[in-house]
């Protein structure tokens, strides 16, 4: 179903220029991942945090004129554009909301200037962040190709993120980790929360390469 879905995006003008916007919006989102996490862990530079809110403007601004040329596009053309629209649409909400949750770390890093203290937990977390970072290059490619195989795969490698996630917020709560102090243990929690729904906006955009439209979001009938 991708590939047609995609031969009716290149076909259109003012779909391609929608998708030609996602792909964008993906990598800006990387980038400011990147810079998220760098500045969480020390390098709190201004001028790097002001960076990372321009960008998630853009994509803000990348969404708006995404919705907008879909929906002059099926105001035109309707019929079989209706299921390519409504798929760009969905993808760019989930493309938005990471950068919401980005900016979210970036606001974390102002509010604890400090070093952040996390040594039990620190190989967990760079875990989970480099695995982050791998799902973003990924993404594109699967999109790309329309690569089923490479999109089950995906969505089945990066499963368990949610769940580390859940454990350890319930372990600082629980205070199940030593030495932490009132902030840091608080800034934690949030940091693992918004790392979760990171992963599941992305693994989200995955499935929109293996589900019907009304599935896309959750888990694939036939996941391997």
């Amino acid at each position: 179903m991708w590939k047609e879905l995609k031969n009716i995006w290149t076909s259109d003008d003012l779909l391609n220029e929608s998708w030609d916007m996602s792909y964008e919006a993906i990598k800006l989102d990387k980038e400011m991942f990147d810079d998220a996490v760098d500045s969480l862990w020390g390098n709190r530079t201004k001028k790097t945090q002001k960076l990372i809110f321009k960008k998630d403007k853009l994509i803000n601004k990348y969404e708006r004129d995404i919705r907008r040329k879909v929906v002059t596009h099926l105001s035109v053309q309707g019929g079989v554009s209706i299921a390519p629209g409504m798929v760009l649409s969905t993808v760019i909400i989930d493309i938005e909301r990471i950068g919401d949750y980005i900016k979210n770390i970036v606001e974390l890093a102002e509010m604890h200037p400090e070093e952040l203290k996390a040594d039990q937990i620190k190989t967990v977390l760079s875990n989970i962040e480099q695995g982050i970072k791998k799902l973003f290059n990924d993404v594109p490619v699967c999109l790309e190709n329309g690569d089923k195989d490479l999109a089950l795969d995906l969505y089945s490698r990066y499963s368990d993120v949610g769940k580390t996630c859940d454990e350890y917020i319930e372990k600082i709560i629980t205070g199940r980790i030593d030495n932490l102090t009132v902030q840091s243990a608080s800034v934690l929690v949030l940091y693992f929360r918004f790392l979760k729904r990171i992963n599941a906006h992305l693994r989200n955009i995955v499935s929109s390469v293996i589900n019907p439209f009304d599935r896309i979001g959750y888990d694939p009938k036939d996941r391997t």
